[in-house]
């Protein structure tokens, strides 16, 4: 007959494993929900953002905008290298 650990070893051995794979499984689950994340901030900052960008360029200009008050600002040259 093959020895054996005590029943409640077993037991707090078979708690522990069952709540590290629990654990295991939240970090996979919050790992998807941060890989749809970024991928839904990427398609905003491509194509929402990027939109939005052109069609005030169109109307205002190579200029600054706040985003807080929505006051225009002229770039300097120094900004608008930055961007190329």
């Amino acid at each position: 007959m093959a020895k054996k650990i005590k029943k409640k070893e077993l037991d707090t051995l078979q708690a522990v494993i069952s709540e590290l794979n629990n654990v295991k499984l939240r970090i996979g689950d919050i790992e998807t929900q941060k890989h749809i994340l970024l991928h839904k901030a990427a398609e905003i900052e491509g194509t929402d953002l990027k939109k939005v960008q052109d069609e005030l360029e169109e109307a205002y200009g190579k200029v600054s905008i706040n985003v807080t008050d929505g006051t225009i600002s002229e770039k300097n040259e120094d900004e608008s290298d930055k961007k190329n």
